[in-house]
């Protein structure tokens, strides 16, 4: 799209994502921001223009990093990684989720006499649930 991925290198040690290695890739980010920023003090827009205009600025940029992503080259040890990084990455979530579950329950219990837990929670971990199957039918399938 627009970014170059020669302009960029993966977050290893803080989250997830890109990070510019190039001048060019601080000029893209800089720009971006930039565009963000001045859609919100443009003189005469009115709200809804305003949270258009950043909308489509938001989308535009996650989908263009998602490309870089996706074109970045990694070798298989790299590869191998980010994999094992994602992994504990995710059972550390599960654990603090499965946690807050419990600490929900509890906390409701113990004030209204009835266990109440967010539902967000629970649709987080089911859904992770149903990513985790798909990946593993689709990759049972290819093989």
């Amino acid at each position: 799209m627009i970014g170059k991925p020669n302009w960029f290198v993966r977050r290893k040690y803080g989250g997830w994502g890109l990070f510019p290695a190039t001048w060019q890739g601080w000029v893209y980010l800089v720009i971006f921001v930039g565009l963000i920023f001045a859609t919100q003090f443009i003189p005469g827009l009115t709200e809804q223009y305003r949270i258009g205009a950043l909308i489509v600025l938001a989308i535009i940029l996650v989908a263009d990093t998602i490309d870089i992503m996706i074109r970045i080259k990694k070798d298989e040890r790299e590869t191998l990684h980010e994999a094992l990084a994602e992994r504990n990455a995710l059972w550390v979530i599960i654990f603090i989720l499965a946690a807050g579950i419990a600490y929900q329950a509890a906390q409701s219990a113990i004030l209204k006499g009835v266990p109440y837990v967010d539902p967000v929670i629970i649709i987080a971990i089911v859904a992770g649930l149903i990513a985790k199957a798909a990946t593993n039918i689709y990759l049972d399938k290819r093989n």
